[in-house]
């Protein structure tokens, strides 16, 4: 008798349809993913008791969130400094001073902050600064 070793074939695994099936799925979840971009602040507002006013479309609103940051209609700005505030209440005012200025402030926000807001606007020339506030609830 004899006995001889069989050869045995190497075994191989292709990796070309795994590495399709991956990229694939790659392209896949790059195309279908959607990117926002929320610039908005959240503010608690204080409480005060009084009859709501009805708003201008054209109101210059400003906001202060709980860090002392400022967003201008929507816009937030890069710093939280008075000569930054004034050159961006300028810059969408130009010089009609008549706008009516709506500060909305979070109510855990220092008090420097709406004060240097409320100086800023002052220093410019408006007149009619409001601060928005919300019912107490019963």
């Amino acid at each position: 008798m004899q006995f001889k070793r069989q050869a045995k074939d190497s075994i191989d695994v292709n990796l070309t349809p795994l590495i399709d099936v991956v990229f694939l799925l790659l392209i896949f979840f790059m195309v279908s993913t959607t990117f926002t971009d929320k610039t908005e602040l959240r503010l608690d507002l204080p409480e005060a008791k009084g009859t709501p006013q009805m708003q201008q479309p054209e109101a210059i609103k400003l906001s202060i969130n709980q860090r002392g940051e400022y967003s201008i209609n929507g816009a937030a700005l890069i710093n939280n400094q008075a000569a930054t505030l004034k050159s961006a209440i300028a810059k969408i005012a130009g010089d009609k001073t008549d706008t009516p200025f709506i500060i909305t402030a979070d109510a855990n926000t220092t008090h420097q902050s709406v004060v240097t807001a409320m100086d800023a606007a002052g220093q410019m020339g408006f007149v009619n600064l409001s601060i928005t506030t919300v019912q107490p609830e019963p």
